[in-house]
């Protein structure tokens, strides 16, 4: 199992190389997920998640999260070609978590992203607190 720390990586990135290990048979945990970042500008990358969230109010999908480990997760399945028997058993190994659990053992597995941190991003932590949720 390779362990991922989320932590000041992009997540579209960061996304796609997990989903490349998934796709070739690794089973994945994302620890700190709340702690990835979005670029872009903060008032912008909010009001495209809220328009997202309101949507699943007035009809009956699609559902966006609104917790990070979910927010991330759908981003990888996003990566995915989840519509093949493949792609839905790639997904099944993937594992997301806000924090580190006590009970996930080794180090952090590095993925390598970008060299430093862009000069505008908002966390997934700040994404989830503004839409509403309590973690």
């Amino acid at each position: 199992m390779k362990i991922i720390d989320a932590e000041d990586k992009v997540l579209g990135r960061m996304a796609s190389q997990v989903a490349q290990l998934l796709m070739a048979g690794e089973e994945v945990a994302i620890v700190n997920s709340e702690m990835a970042i979005i670029t872009g500008k903060k008032t912008s990358i909010l009001a495209d998640f809220r328009t997202k969230r309101d949507i699943r109010h007035q009809r009956k999908g699609p559902f966006y999260p609104k917790m990070p480990d979910r927010i991330v997760k759908r981003s990888v399945k996003g990566m995915l070609p989840y519509k093949t028997q493949s792609g839905r058993d790639a997904y099944k190994r993937l594992k997301v978590y806000i924090g580190k659990p006590d009970g996930l053992e080794g180090e952090a597995f590095s993925i390598k992203v970008g060299k430093k941190l862009p000069d505008r991003y908002i966390t997934i932590a700040d994404i989830s607190r503004e839409l509403g949720a309590n973690f």
